[in-house]
């Protein structure tokens, strides 16, 4: 079994820097749902039921250092799809989608979202391109019938749902799937000599074009410092004259 595994360059959250409305920052990494997308590849070849990963991502040479981290973990090879522009979900999935053709994976596991935008889109659009199946905040992964359907466990509002879907199919994955394994130094040499296949939207035979815009990022509204209150009378005091929420 063949599966293809997307992940996407992130800003560190643990490394950001805010300066008024601008955001920066001097590093960035996988993004975290994708790591554990890798990692539940990872597994599944562990286990014996897939014989190739196959990472790709889009983006300049500058996300070539999360390739390598990819590569490192366990991936046996990459694909960057070479593009500078600000893509809004639709458009990532047109390109995943042309990749997604070009390699023809029996399953393509990837993040719900991605920490940076929050959309979590490209999964359920990447599915409706390709008229597949799809399981969205999956949790738990299990291949029947000799790896023709998944079984995947759902994490949804009102607990966990079970369901089934043909493959190929697209399993976007939630934070309980697994932890992901450190990179270790012999993975990190390792890394070096796998190969990094880069392509262009032309070679991909896609053209594509944002539908949305970011416009502005601002800071959210600062809260107000708290108030400590000495007794309950107080607190009621201040609830009715103060908040008047009661």
């Amino acid at each position: 079994m063949k599966i293809l595994v997307s992940f996407k360059s992130v800003p560190d959250p643990n490394d950001v820097a805010v300066a008024g409305a601008a955001v920066s920052t001097p590093k960035s990494v996988i993004n975290s749902f994708d790591e554990i997308a890798i990692e539940e590849a990872l597994r599944i070849r562990e286990r014996g039921e897939a014989t190739e990963i196959v990472g790709v991502t889009i983006g300049v040479s500058a996300v070539d250092e999360q390739i390598r981290s990819a590569l490192a973990m366990g991936v046996d090879r990459a694909i960057r799809v070479d593009d500078s522009r600000a893509l809004d979900p639709y458009a990532v999935a047109r390109i995943l989608g042309a990749v997604v053709k070009k390699e023809a994976p029996h399953v393509v596991i990837m993040g719900k979202q991605a920490v940076d935008d929050d959309s979590n889109q490209v999964g359920q659009m990447l599915a409706g391109l390709l008229g597949w199946p799809q399981a969205t905040f999956v949790s738990k992964i299990e291949f029947l019938d000799n790896k023709t359907r998944a079984r995947c466990t759902r994490e949804t509002d009102a607990g966990l749902e079970v369901i089934e879907v043909n493959l190929p199919a697209i399993i976007t994955t939630d934070l309980r799937l697994n932890e992901p394994r450190y990179v270790s130094l012999p993975g990190l040499i390792k890394a070096r000599r796998k190969p990094i296949e880069v392509l262009t939207c032309d070679q991909l035979g896609v053209t594509v074009r944002p539908l949305t815009t970011v416009l502005s990022i601002a800071r959210p509204p600062k809260r107000p410092a708290g108030t400590r209150v000495e007794s309950v009378e107080e607190l009621i005091m201040k609830l009715r004259q103060e908040a008047k929420v009661l």
